[in-house]
Order: C-alpha cells, then structure tokens, then sequence
C-alpha cells in the first residue's frame, strides 16, 4: 500500500494536470507506443515551440485529472502508451495539426482523442479540428471576400473611365481632322 506522501503527491500531479486542462482550449490524447527517440524529440519541439503542453502521465492519474474538468468520457480512450498534448486557451488547433501531421507521418503513432470548447471527441473529430486553417488563414479569407466585390467595382469604373477616356481623344482626332479639310 502506498505512502501518504506517495498519495498527496499522486494527488498533486492530478491536480497540476486538471488545471492545465481547464485553462487550455483543447488536448488531444495520442497513442505514441513504436515512436522513435529522433520523432518523438522533433515532435516534442515542434509542440513546444507552439506553446503546446505534451505530458506522458499514468492512464488512471490523467483519467482522474480529466474527470475532475468534466471530460470523464476521455476515460475510454486511455488504454496503453498514451500521451495528452494540451493546448493554449489562444490556439486551440495547434496540437491536433500538429498531432494530425506526426500521425500521417508514423506508422504506429495514432490520435486517439481530444477535447474542444467542452466537448469530447473521438479521432475523427480531432481530424476534422486539424484540418480547419489557422486564424490567421481564416482572417485573410474573410478580408479578401471583403475586398473582393470593392475591388470588382473599382475595375469596373476604371473600365468605363478608360473607355470614356478613349473614346474622347478618338473624338478630338475627328474633329481636328474635319477642321483642316473645311479650310
């Protein structure tokens, strides 16, 4: 039987991760059994470096963690190597794309999971939340369908001011040569 200090301590770590998990935005739970030191290195720093948390934890200890914020049906998904990766409360997208990309890229390593905007998902729904475009993508779609129809007019009136300022010289020129022949 395990220690009080063991307990408190046990205790102390699901509750650091239940706070990760309620500030983030999103996680995924991944499967990461047959990943190399070299992938598993370069996919950590690729999560670090968008500000994602990646945390390999006991099964039953992030399964109480995620029962504590509300997300107990994750439970199901926690079988074998799993890791959960925890996103920014800005970026809730960053560890599924992430994720999605190391997944097509390794053979043995699978999404099994995630959460977003308190919902719990299975893969396919965290697929799906890595194949929506960035927020900045998402802004520069939006600005140009914005522009789009203010440009399309202003080609048009530059259209008819072209045509117009055409027409005008072509104007003068029959007119200055009608002149000189009545002289």
């Amino acid at each position: 039987m395990p220690s009080n200090a063991i307990l408190e301590q046990k205790k102390q770590v699901v509750a650091d991760l239940a706070e990760q998990i309620k500030a983030s935005a999103a996680g995924v739970v991944v499967n990461y059994q047959g990943i190399t030191v070299e992938n598993d290195t370069a996919l950590r720093k690729a999560l670090r470096e968008a500000g994602v948390k990646y945390v390999v934890m006991k099964n039953t200890l992030t399964g109480r963690a995620c029962e504590m914020c509300g997300y107990g049906d994750m439970k199901q998904y926690l079988n074998g190597m799993t890791a959960i990766a925890i996103s920014t409360p800005e970026d809730p997208i960053a560890p599924a794309k992430i994720l999605k990309e190391y997944a097509s890229k390794i053979e043995s390593f699978e999404i099994l999971a995630g959460y977003c905007d308190g919902e719990v998902m299975d893969a396919t729904g965290v697929n799906a939340l890595a194949d929506i475009p960035s927020k900045e993508v998402l802004i520069a779609k939006f600005l140009g369908s914005i522009k789009s129809p203010i440009y399309n007019f202003a080609y048009a009136l530059q259209a008819i001011i072209d045509k117009d300022g055409e027409a005008a010289p072509a104007e003068e020129a029959t007119a200055e040569a009608e002149a000189p022949a009545a002289e």
